[in-house]
């Protein structure tokens, strides 16, 4: 099984469009933090017409850069994978200035129900604004200059998360399902873990050659990586199945053992992943979390 190796190998170039082939370019936001790495990544796709893959949080000065960046190539479609703040905010902005459609994905929504009392931590980072004028469902199409591109439904990091397949070059956006630099956050009640393993499985069924993620650079060899993604969710599924076969315990008190190769001040981010794993656990009838849906505190136990 091929070992789990993130690339963080990768230069922003903030302010300028990299091209990375005759048909994509790539403008990275200024926007760097833990969870966006160097910034969030736009796709301009196409030659002589244009679409903008996820515009990013709103920023005129980046909207005015996708502007130049199309020069008199027309806009013709604003693409959104998922509505996080740092993705989808701008697609408003850019229609206004443009008059192009917004299409992809569908407005925000949790992943499952919020328990009674429950306080969704993640309400911040929900873009509840976003509305398409177009809705795309797996399977369907759009096209650009020529060029066809087609949504992935890939729910897990969020319940409405859309890659894109380009069919020149065998290209995936696999926008923030997929990157190369870092796993992506699976945290309730957006996420689901059941989803995004399941959306693992979907993507190396269809074998593209290349990803173009959301954040940081490419995932130049998709199926190892692919893999490797995989095992290390079900070894951390393993590694909390272990720490509660010496007895109960929350995750609150598991987090710094099993993530201790993790950087600390990621370890709130990594103690809402291991929720999701907790959930997907608990729906599978291996452990048991009384008779509330787990939170960091929860005290679990095997079934």
């Amino acid at each position: 099984m091929t070992a789990l190796r993130h690339d963080r190998t990768f230069d922003p170039a903030h302010g300028t469009a990299v091209t990375l082939s005759d048909a994509v370019r790539r403008i990275t936001v200024d926007n760097p933090g833990p969870f966006t790495f160097h910034g969030t990544n736009t796709y301009l796709v196409g030659r002589d017409e244009v679409a903008v893959i996820d515009p990013g949080p709103l920023d005129r000065n980046h909207a005015r850069l996708i502007l130049e960046t199309a020069g008199k190539a027309p806009i013709s479609a604003i693409v959104v994978s998922h509505t996080h703040m740092d993705h989808s905010p701008c697609a408003r902005l850019l229609r206004e200035m443009t008059g192009a459609p917004i299409v992809g994905c569908a407005p925000h929504r949790a992943a499952r129900a919020l328990a009674g009392g429950e306080v969704n931590p993640l309400d911040a980072s929900g873009d509840r604004e976003h509305r398409a004028d177009r809705e795309m469902a797996d399977g369907d199409s759009l096209t650009v200059d020529g060029l066809t591109l087609s949504a992935v439904e890939t729910p897990g990091h969020t319940a409405n998360h859309l890659a894109f397949a380009l069919d020149e070059g065998d290209v995936l956006f696999s926008a923030d399902h997929v990157m190369a630099w870092s796993t992506s956050i699976v945290a309730p009640p957006d996420g689901s873990m059941r989803q995004y393993m399941t959306s693992l499985d979907r993507l190396m069924a269809l074998d593209h050659a290349l990803y173009l993620p959301g954040h940081g650079g490419p995932v130049m060899e998709p199926a190892p990586y692919l893999e490797a993604l995989k095992a290390h969710r079900k070894a951390r599924e393993r590694a909390l199945l272990d720490q509660l076969a010496k007895g109960p315990a929350s995750i609150r008190e598991m987090v710094a053992t099993i993530y201790r190769d993790v950087d600390p001040a990621l370890h709130g981010a990594a103690a809402l992943s291991m929720l999701a794993q907790a959930e997907w656990l608990v729906e599978r009838g291996l452990i048991l979390a009384g008779d509330t849906v787990p939170d960091p505190a929860t005290r679990l136990r095997l079934a």
